[in-house]
């Protein structure tokens, strides 16, 4: 069973008008997933994230400072050039983090063996200290600390194929080896981290794609490189970062992939979940700017899930 993790707050995040990472890029994904062939997602209203769960992986000043932030109605709150947040964000970080935590007691407690959230915004940039790159919270940090704490697990595992390097995330692991991070990104680009020589306590493995790499490179450095040490690693959980801005109608980058390799991908994610954690995945929606290959992307993505 494949659960679907969400919250229409999550659409009232509005960082305003002609900023990329808008309502409608959810929007698109939900409207993506109402179509009869995923009638059997269970689909679950995202709790909030708590403070204990919260603090696992960022600072008391950076949570505080994001609940705080509440500017009045048609204001904004600019956390850096390009992290805005509205008067709903802070509730829309709260869901989206808490989805995950969710999607975590889910699938190791049984009641589900995967799990999409579909929520924003997104959260692989933010630090344990800093809000940057659109992202309020790190979701996917904050599920993986909680299948330790809460669950016990020894060996949870990352894997990003957004463009944009998940530095928040690495930065958060790179010296807890009972996570391992795997992530596909463009290089050179925003955030300009994630060189291959990053490699934190053994436990990060960078593969960066060059400007104008498509479909070949991808598959090739995902086949020789990063899931092998998925597999290696053997994960009890499986943890996906997963941003479609890799696309090749993508607006903010230059790799040309098409929906068909983020099936692909998911496909074998799924595979080394079948292996070595139960089937047990938890994704979470992390970038893509162009509507329509994102809503293509995700349905292509959510369908091999559910295989």
């Amino acid at each position: 069973m494949l659960r679907l993790y969400t919250h229409p707050v999550c659409l009232q995040h509005d960082p305003g008008v002609g900023h990329v990472e808008q309502p409608a890029r959810l929007r698109a994904v939900l409207q993506a997933l109402d179509h009869d062939e995923f009638r059997a997602l269970d689909r679950i209203e995202a709790p909030r994230a708590t403070g204990e769960q919260l603090l696992r992986v960022h600072h008391a000043r950076h949570v505080e400072r994001i609940l705080s932030c509440v500017p009045a109605d048609g204001e904004h709150c600019r956390l850096d050039p390009d992290t805005v947040m509205s008067p709903t964000s802070a509730e829309a970080a709260l869901r989206a983090a808490g989805a995950l935590v969710a999607a975590v007691d889910a699938v190791l407690g049984g009641s589900a063996q995967r799990a999409f959230c579909a929520v924003r915004p997104p959260g692989h940039h933010a630090t344990a200290d800093q809000a940057m790159g659109f992202c309020l919270f790190n979701n996917v940090a904050v599920a993986a600390a909680h299948a330790l704490a809460a669950h016990g697990l020894k060996r949870v595992a990352i894997a990003d194929f957004d463009v944009h390097h998940g530095n928040g995330t690495q930065a958060i692991f790179e010296r807890e080896p009972r996570v391992l991070f795997a992530s596909s990104h463009q290089w050179p680009l925003y955030p300009g981290s994630g060189g291959e020589s990053e490699r934190g306590c053994g436990n990060i493995v960078n593969g960066v794609l060059s400007p104008g790499a498509g479909s070949h490179e991808f598959r090739e450095l995902w086949d020789a490189v990063l899931l092998p040490r998925l597999h290696a690693f053997k994960p009890q959980l499986l943890l996906i970062s997963a941003g479609f801005d890799a696309h090749a109608s993508d607006p903010l980058a230059d790799i040309r992939l098409g929906q068909e390799d983020y099936a692909w991908l998911t496909e074998r994610l799924v595979a080394l979940a079948r292996r070595h954690a139960d089937g047990r995945i938890v994704s979470t929606l992390e970038g893509g700017y162009d509507l329509a290959a994102l809503a293509a992307s995700s349905r292509a993505h959510v369908r091999a899930l559910m295989e």
